[in-house]
């Protein structure tokens, strides 16, 4: 067995966490979800994981580029205002090194206009690395793989 009960349940706290930041649109949380010192966040369709190397829609390839995604999100970008609401389901850890684990989870995301219209945003799964510092989990390495790169709006909030 990989890892253990006690472990598999902080992880999916982990991503739990990760999914309330997102839609409680507490933003300037979500780069300290991330492991301080190096870290990676990219989106990926599933279509682009067979190119090498796979393209990624959106890549941030350390903390500074998260904290600079925030920044801009609330500065400089438009995009349409909304509600969003995942759902994190079949967290798995599926490999185990001496710096971490590798974890796998599938996800939906809905999101709600402010005129109260919802639909469906991205579904796909994330590929994890997760380390634990200091006692608490972090992201090493978040890989969204959507499952289309067809998504119906501008990417801006993280997936």
């Amino acid at each position: 067995m990989i890892g253990n009960d006690k472990v598999l349940r902080e992880i999916e706290q982990l991503q739990y966490a990760y999914a309330r930041c997102l839609d409680d649109d507490h933003l300037e949380r979500w780069p300290g979800m991330f492991a301080p010192d190096r870290c990676r966040y990219e989106v990926i369709p599933r279509e682009n994981l067979q190119i090498d190397p796979p393209l990624a829609i959106l890549m941030c390839d350390s903390p500074g580029m998260l904290h600079d995604r925030v920044r801009s999100l609330r500065q400089a970008n438009v995009y349409n205002l909304h509600y969003p609401r995942r759902q994190i389901t079949n967290v798995e850890i599926v490999g185990e090194s001496a710096d971490g684990f590798s974890v796998r989870a599938n996800y939906v995301l809905f999101q709600t206009t402010l005129e109260g219209r919802t639909e469906l945003y991205s579904v796909g799964h994330y590929r994890d690395r997760v380390v634990s510092i200091d006692g608490d989990w972090r992201f090493r390495e978040k890989r969204v793989i959507v499952d289309t790169f067809s998504i119906p709006h501008l990417l801006a909030v993280p997936l």
